[in-house]
């Protein structure tokens, strides 16, 4: 079977049966012209192979001149709207040695629009005033075919306007402010809705038969026609599809119609100028402060693009609250900095400064004092206090509350926008799947699908780039250790930088650098192998396809991303052995040590160059790259003219959005979901700089989406998608992440069992509980001459970072009991503070409802409505039927009555 979309005849598509039953009533105008024997209309079923028709034969595009308005949205006679734009370069424009490659895909075109013709669309189609070489076509869909496919779609239409009472918000007149000129936006009026059937026509509320069907609504299905269409026959095999045609460059571009310029109202009176109006009071860099007109953008975009801008519009609300808890945590540590008793005992020069540490390289690092760290470890202070811990509990709380307002807020938008039951019944097969799924590719040794052998070599190679890291960051320290201090001695301009340029510093901020620059690549390796084994599988719909490509990006960005910041929070500095007995990686790299205070100032090292990295990228990327690329299509290829350019070739020289542009849109802000979450207890200046791009992030998609890009094709989406689970799992990883992150890569744990037992009696000397004597207590003596020959320093006792007891006791060098004191409060801390903070999310997911209460009384409202007129309109049909036979009955009565005769 073909690669490109070949189907056997005998394959019928389920969500035509119902076409098929309705092809006698859509009147298509062409049976004169094409034999009924080979050209059967909307099923396709036996379209002729090339040689059995003459190209004469076919049905074409009406081709008519462009009518100098470039405002209008309709054909040349004003009264057909145009649903949807194809174009295409004219083979017989070209030269003739070139133009004989190019006949079979004039051919295949034909046949294509000769398709679309006899399923009852409208063609017209007009040259190009730029370019001679191109054709717009034109496609109308008239109301008779609208009404077939709204059925078939089942899509929902109103019934009558909602008679429910609006009950307003208490914060009305504080969110008035926020809210998008009504002047410029007016607000949608709310109805009940019901699948549309064309029996029950006069059950539906319609004021205009123009305006019944919207324009996105009319647009989505056309391209579901232009999906389906063939283009090729070759006896069993049916070629079909615009997808596959622009593929093969049969077409140039498929895409609805903007409805006027964004900066300038449409001179057409019959046009809406919403393009207009979402750019005035939503993507205009003024309006950053403004809620988002969400109907609006629902209406001109589809549900999908709405349900998007509804989320991270709803999430950048929330993030607002945890940003200034978050900020007030942080002023805190910076303003407690100098008063934390362990870091002055650092910074003293009586005791960090009389305190010799042992060298962290062997053989070329040298033995230093500790109060050189006095630097980092007062900014150390600045995240590592109490606040923090108080910051972590209150965030894996907000990410519970995130997710239950957001369910609730989704089931509100789920109903108003009529897509509470949309899986269950309109979304169809992708045509994709239709052409291709007989069987599925199975390993017939193993009975195992290939893609997960595929997915496992590509972890394979994020941890290998991982590992590369980790020994660039063994190799980069021990040359820091022995030549950073030397160099800057020798440059005496730089002799102030020493204090805060250290080995450790120097090593973390390059290393993030790099991981940041091998993230950024590997990405587009991983977008690649996600699209190729997603495509593999065969989904059967658009849903199922994202979902299943949303899984397999996903995990390959949760490793490349976060596994740095793992490592660093959870592996570096936990292995290292003791001065006389290092652990090594690959038998060569000494493995890492932490910094006197703990890996913490690493770890907010590494997600403040991930973070701030990826979002100045992303912003070029999403700003800078479309914006020059329609400077290059404007003006580099002579589109400067004093000609009138229709509506449809400006549209043309926009961007094309991309069937997964917004695929990655959702990527990016998960991504950024889990850096405030997952490690929140290092930087809780995280969900502030998320809080502040996502401000610039939804004015940036707004300005790109309706300005850049070509109008999107509207698409139906229920929720979210398959990104729901993942942030409810990445909700429950954060708890345990943060939890782990305090007592493992943190100090708080060793500083608090010091200060409730070790600084007293029968360990200490203190007569109360103190923090004095910390640092002594954190260290423990070695003996120089217990080096190895190899970890021996060159230059000519000593202290290092753990719990161990010193040379010449009974157990030299194992862990004392401080060390086990430890371990055990880190173990208790992370059982009570997860199963406190487990029960507390359990406790609110069950009390918040997921679909509020007056979102169900809308509900069971619309049900009873449609009930009652689809009750009316069945009684009606009877009524209908039964009236010929009753005036028979009648007539035979008034006879028999003539005659005498009592019936």
């Amino acid at each position: 079977m073909s690669a490109e979309g070949d189907m056997d005849v005998e394959v019928e598509m389920e969500s035509l049966s119902k076409l098929k039953e309705e092809e006698g009533e859509v009147g298509y105008g062409f049976e004169d012209q094409v034999p009924t024997e080979t050209f059967t209309g909307i099923t396709g079923e036996l379209l002729p192979t090339l040689p059995e028709l003459e190209q004469e034969a076919l049905p074409q595009a009406e081709m008519v001149e462009f009518n100098n308005k470039p405002d209008s949205l309709f054909f040349n006679d004003g009264k057909r709207r145009i649903d949807f734009m194809l174009v295409y370069e004219d083979e017989d424009k070209k030269e003739f040695e070139k133009r004989h490659a190019f006949q079979r895909r004039k051919r295949r075109r034909q046949y294509f629009e000769a398709d679309l013709i006899m399923r009852g669309l409208e063609l017209e189609a007009s040259r190009s005033v730029l370019d001679d070489k191109l054709v717009f076509v034109k496609v109308h869909m008239p109301w008779d075919l609208l009404c077939t496919y709204a059925e078939v779609l089942h899509i929902k239409l109103p019934i009558q306007p909602n008679d429910l009472e609006h009950r307003s918000s208490p914060f009305t007149c504080l969110t008035k402010f926020f809210q998008p000129n009504k002047d410029i936006i007016q607000p949608e009026m709310e109805y009940f809705t019901a699948p549309f059937e064309k029996s029950r026509l006069e059950s539906f509320y319609i004021k205009d038969h123009d305006q019944f069907f919207t324009p996105a609504t009319r647009s989505r299905m056309a391209y579901y026609i232009l999906s389906r269409a063939y283009y090729e026959v070759r006896g069993n095999m049916k070629k079909f599809g615009i997808n596959k045609l622009l593929d093969r460059g049969v077409y140039k571009a498929a895409y609805p119609l903007h409805d006027c310029r964004f900066n300038v109202k449409s001179t057409d009176a019959q046009c809406p100028n919403e393009r207009y109006q979402l750019y005035k009071e939503w993507a205009h860099p003024k309006n950053f402060y403004k809620m988002q007109p969400l109907d609006l953008i629902r209406k001109y975009y589809g549900e999908k693009i709405g349900i998007y801008f509804a989320w991270l519009g709803f999430y950048t609300y929330m993030l607002a609250v945890a940003a200034i808890i978050g900020l007030g945590c942080f002023i805190y540590g910076y303003q407690t900095q100098h008063t934390s008793t362990w870091s002055k005992e650092v910074c003293d020069p009586m005791i960090g400064g009389n305190i010799v540490m042992c060298p962290q390289c062997d053989r070329e690092c040298t033995y230093w004092r500790l109060n050189s760290t006095c630097d980092s470890s007062q900014k150390l202070c600045i995240f590592d206090n109490f606040g923090t811990l108080v910051f972590a509990v209150f965030m894996s709380i907000w990410v519970t509350l995130f997710l239950e307002f957001w369910k609730r807020y989704q089931a509100q938008l789920e109903y108003e926008w009529d897509t509470v039951e949309f899986l269950e019944q309109e979304e169809q097969p992708r045509p994709e799947y239709e052409a291709k799924c007989f069987h599925e590719r199975i390993n017939p040794i193993t009975k195992v699908s290939y893609t997960g052998i595929k997915l496992n070599l590509f972890v394979l190679l994020i941890i290998a780039s991982v590992v590369g890291i980790i020994v660039y960051r063994l190799a980069v320290f021990f040359t820091f250790s022995s030549n950073l201090r030397k160099e800057l001695k020798e440059l005496k301009e730089l002799e102030p930088l020493k204090e805060y340029v250290t080995p450790q510093m120097a090593t973390s901020v390059t290393a993030s650098i790099i991981s940041f620059v091998v993230i950024m690549i590997l990405n587009i390796i991983y977008e690649k192998v996600a699209i190729w084994i997603t495509d593999f599988e065969l989904p059967r719909t658009r849903t199922e396809y994202e979902n299943s490509l949303t899984l397999k990006m996903f995990f390959f960005q949760f490793v490349n991303y976060y596994s740095s910041c793992f490592y660093i929070a959870f592996f570096k500095g936990k292995v290292v052995g003791y001065p006389g007995k290092p652990v090594y990686w690959l038998g060569r790299y000494r493995n890492e040590e932490c910094d006197p205070g703990g890996c913490l100032i690493e770890l907010t090292t590494q997600l403040t160059v991930i973070m701030g990295g990826k979002a100045i990228w992303n912003n070029i990327q999403e700003v800078l790259f479309p914006w020059v690329k329609n400077l290059v299509s404007r003006y580099c290829k002579n589109v400067r003219t004093e000609k009138v350019i229709p509506r449809w070739e400006q549209d043309f020289q926009l961007q094309a959005f991309g069937t997964l542009g917004l695929f990655y849109e959702y990527l990016e802000m998960v991504i950024q979901f889990g850096f405030v979450t997952l490690f929140v207890a290092s930087f809780p200046l995280a969900p502030l700089l998320a809080f502040l791009n996502n401000v610039l992030e939804i004015r940036v998609d707004a300005w790109k989406t309706t300005t850049q890009f070509r109008r999107v094709v509207p698409e139906k989406a229920q929720d979210i998608g398959a990104w729901q689970p993942i942030l409810q799992g990445m909700a429950i990883l954060a708890v345990a992440t943060n939890a782990m992150i305090i007592a493992f890569t943190s100090d708080m744990i060793p500083r608090l069992v010091y200060y409730w037992s070790f600084s007293v009696f029968p360990y200490g000397d203190h007569a109360s509980h103190t923090m004095e004597g910390y640092i002594n207590s954190s260290l423990s003596v070695f003996d120089i001459r217990n080096f190895s020959k190899d970890s021996m320093p060159l230059t000519t006792p000593y202290w290092y970072r753990d719990f161990r007891y010193p040379p010449g006791h009974l157990w030299e060098y194992q862990h004392n009991i401080y060390y086990w004191h430890v371990i055990a409060a880190k173990l208790a801390f992370i059982i009570v503070v997860e199963h406190v903070v487990y029960l507390t999310k359990f406790i609110l997911s069950y009390v918040i409802p997921d679909v509020p209460l007056a979102v169900k009384e809308q509900i069971k409202r619309e049900k009873y409505l449609t009930q009652v007129v689809l009750h009316e309109a069945n009684l009606k049909l009877v009524s209908d039927c039964l009236k010929p036979y009753a005036s028979k009955l009648m007539e035979h009565d008034e006879e028999g009555s003539e005659l005498g005769l009592d019936f």
